[in-house]
């Protein structure tokens, strides 16, 4: 501001000496003391130009910090959205606790009543069995007495006895009844606390499952272990599972196949929708440990009979021939099915065998991040570190995670009524971003030529 003011101060001089030099050209006899002052004139014009300069630079300045600023406030900005994000997916999490936390306290209150039950039929029971023994005592010195009479007359008095021993017997005949009228009852009240102990584990149960969400559009085959099928040869080189179909084989069945450029290996394929299918992922009891190394996912294991993976490196000189897409297919323990398909690339070795994804169709959430290039990781190799955390480690299956926790179709596999929640975020489940956990039985991931 105050160079502003200087400079405005300086512009009125420098006007008159304008006029002056002009009119100096009409006079030559000029003066020492006129031009003393012109210099004078000259030296503020220079100045009055240097201020100018000033002046553009420092609006340069306030330009170039008010485009900085707004920077800063798009970061900011932002920071606060991600910020938001976090107290949502915080507040998701708390309302689960509570929940499980409220259905613990159920269960402790049920079993708690159940312990007193049993213990009161116990007690019971033991005098049950106190009563048998004192009667069967009786019933013993009764056929004693019975012998005696068969021999010889009885007397009045072994007569009233006689009948006071029936009386007792018939007396603690109604008592033993009556027990075990107390002890249906109770056997009536544990079978009511079981069933409702049931009820909120099958609730809990239901609150993983697809229950709610839209129904299958198709028939979604999951195979249990076939020990007898059946390993087919045939002629020449298939690229892979559609190419046998199409030349003929039409039943699903272990195939050897031979992708261009590549050396013949097996693979699963499974005939379905008109065409056929290779099966990259199969899982459907648990029978085998997916908690393997980067080398055993490069190169596959499992029996392609039973649960299998067939290999990143198989399915990538596959993937390599042309345009595929991948379909993935899920059963939770309610045995509904749900599936979703993706227009997908992999890479090769180099890139980690990343995999993009563009969904095509499907009836469930999306679950893994589209047009992200995602790189598979295990245990022994991982290249998603997030803020030091080993995703493959910590949820116990190699994957192509982004984030640990959207889905982890290779983890270990966890039984509903056996889990704790630690269990189930490592267990084998698909999470939508913004969804809940759907805790699985069965996954298949298969691939097909999109043409």
């Amino acid at each position: 501001m105050k160079i502003i003011l200087v400079f405005l101060l300086i512009a009125p001089l420098a006007l008159p000496a304008r006029a002056e030099k002009d009119h100096s050209s009409f006079d030559s006899a000029v003066s020492p003391e006129t031009k003393s002052r012109f210099a004078m004139l000259d030296d503020v014009r220079i100045l009055a130009n240097g201020l100018l300069q000033l002046g553009h630079g420092l609006k340069d300045f306030v330009h170039k910090t008010k485009g900085q600023m707004n920077d800063i406030f798009q970061k900011l900005y932002i920071f606060d959205k991600s910020f938001y994000e976090l107290s949502l997916q915080t507040s998701e999490i708390k309302e689960e606790e509570e929940q499980l936390r409220q259905t613990t306290a159920r269960l402790q209150i049920n079993n708690e009543e159940i312990k007193n039950l049993s213990q009161e039929m116990n007690s019971k029971i033991e005098d049950l069995i106190q009563n048998k023994n004192q009667l069967q005592e009786q019933v013993w010195g009764l056929e004693d007495k019975v012998t005696k009479l068969a021999i010889i007359q009885p007397s009045t008095q072994e007569t009233n006895e006689i009948s006071s021993i029936k009386a007792f017997v018939e007396q603690q005949d109604n008592d033993i009844k009556q027990l075990l009228k107390i002890v249906e009852a109770q056997h009536v009240q544990l079978d009511r606390q079981h069933n409702q102990i049931v009820e909120l584990e099958d609730k809990e149960l239901t609150e993983d499952s697809f229950m709610g969400e839209q129904t299958e559009p198709e028939a979604v085959s999951f195979p249990v272990h076939n020990a007898t099928a059946v390993t087919y040869r045939s002629e020449g080189a298939a690229p892979d599972c559609t190419a046998l179909y199409n030349s003929g084989m039409q039943a699903s069945g272990v195939y050897s196949i031979r992708p261009n450029g590549s050396e013949a290996f097996d693979v699963y394929c499974e005939m379905k929708f008109g065409t056929s299918w290779t099966v990259i992922q199969n899982r459907v009891d648990g029978s085998l440990d997916f908690n393997q190394t980067w080398d055993a996912y490069t190169n596959g294991f499992g029996d392609l009979s039973e649960e299998f993976w067939l290999g990143l490196n198989k399915t990538y000189s596959i993937t390599k021939q042309g345009d595929y897409m991948l379909r993935i297919e899920l059963q939770d323990w309610k045995d509904n099915k749900r599936h979703i398909q993706y227009a997908f690339s992999m890479g090769g070795p180099e890139t980690d065998y990343a995999l993009q994804l563009s969904r095509i169709s499907g009836s469930i959430p999306n679950a893994l991040p589209e047009q992200t290039e995602l790189r598979f990781s295990t245990a022994d190799h991982d290249v998603n570190t997030i803020n030091y955390f080993n995703c493959p480690e910590n949820y116990l299956g190699g994957w192509w995670h982004s984030e640990c926790e959207e889905t982890n179709l290779n983890g270990k596999y966890v039984a509903p009524r056996s889990r704790g929640r630690l269990d189930r975020t490592k267990g084998l489940y698909w999470k939508p971003k913004r969804g809940r956990y759907y805790l699985l039985k069965s996954t298949k991931i298969m691939i097909h030529p999109t043409d």
